[in-house]
């Protein structure tokens, strides 16, 4: 758990959870709307260690007792609502981590914060249940709704939130915080923060993640030898690729990247904008081969392949369709 001072990006919402705390009009209930990963749970953690902080300031002073104990994740007036059923939030869940504890005063703190992560997943019956509360809370009372559609909610739960969407952090500021933090090059940082699309969690994991950096290599190797590969061999090919079933979406995200550089490349001949900048040598050879025409096709033919493989189309069946429009342009 980290402060304000240690979150990237987002810097509006913060300093609008800053400026409450300092103007004493706290809200009592805020909708943090964003992608997974995308930093709403270390924007509620800080929001609630501040709100906690027994030095009474807009920015955890992560000393006093409270911040230790909140860091620890047991801080007794700052609770997190879980639920058993993956994929719903129940209105016995609400009733009984939220409505019938709201009640009680708060046990050492000036609030009761309560934390419901994934929220788009409570049913019309918790959805109800919560407003209830939500009309009528007492003054101590602090509920964060983090969920990724905050269009799940009922109409009444809207108009009675504050709702805060996390935009995009820009590359720039992502890319020099995994160069800073995680000591990756800058061609490593490049690719991680154009695959994120401004998400820093999942900067944060492609960065760490070696499993990342073997789906980039099988990828990159695919793309450079498949004019080369006959059509005989396609099945193996195919065969290559379905070893990465799980992370297809991932693949496909390379391979587009991969096409991108290429065709950015014939277009300026300018090798500061490529994002797979150590594979230059291929990506100019490539260029130079392919038309414009032929590298808009395959992209298509990507974006295709993804809505196939989503419609549940027969993955093996999609995926030689596409390396045979890849070779044919």
């Amino acid at each position: 758990m980290a402060g304000f001072k240690d979150i990237i990006g987002h810097k509006q919402i913060i300093e609008h959870l800053e400026n409450a705390i300092r103007m004493d009009k706290v809200s009592h209930a805020y909708i943090l709307n964003g992608p997974a990963e995308s930093g709403k749970m270390m924007i509620a953690e800080a929001f609630a260690m501040a709100l906690q902080c027994e030095k009474n300031q807009a920015e955890p002073c992560l000393e006093c007792r409270s911040c230790k104990q909140a860091m620890d994740h047991n801080q007794p007036d700052i609770i997190y609502v879980r639920h058993e059923k993956p994929n719903t939030i129940s209105v016995d869940d609400i009733r009984t981590q939220l409505n019938n504890d709201i009640v009680i005063k708060p046990y050492s703190s000036k609030y009761k914060v309560y934390i419901v992560d994934e929220a788009e997943k409570m049913n019309q019956q918790a959805q109800n249940a919560l407003l209830k509360t939500i009309e009528e809370p007492p003054a101590y009372a602090v509920i964060l709704l983090l969920t990724t559609n905050a269009d799940s909610f009922l109409p009444t739960i809207l108009s009675r939130c504050i709702t805060l969407n996390l935009k995009a952090v820009k590359d720039d500021v992502i890319k020099s915080f995994l160069m800073d933090k995680y000591k990756i090059p800058d061609y490593q940082a490049d690719v991680c923060t154009a695959f994120a699309q401004g998400n820093v969690g999942k900067a944060i994991q492609l960065a760490s993640s070696d499993s990342f950096n073997e789906l980039k290599a099988a990828a990159l190797q695919l793309m450079k030898r498949l004019d080369d590969i006959d059509l005989y061999e396609m099945s193996s090919a195919v065969k290559q690729i379905s070893e990465y079933k799980l992370q297809i979406n991932d693949y496909f995200d390379l391979m587009m990247i991969w096409f991108r550089d290429i065709l950015y490349m014939k277009a300026t001949n300018d090798v500061n904008g490529l994002i797979f900048k150590d594979e230059v040598y291929d990506i100019k050879k490539q260029a130079a081969k392919r038309s414009y025409n032929g590298i808009e096709n395959i992209l298509e033919a990507l974006s295709k392949a993804k809505i196939r493989l989503n419609a549940n189309v027969n993955f093996d069946l999609v995926i030689e369709l596409l390396l045979l429009t890849i070779k044919e342009n």
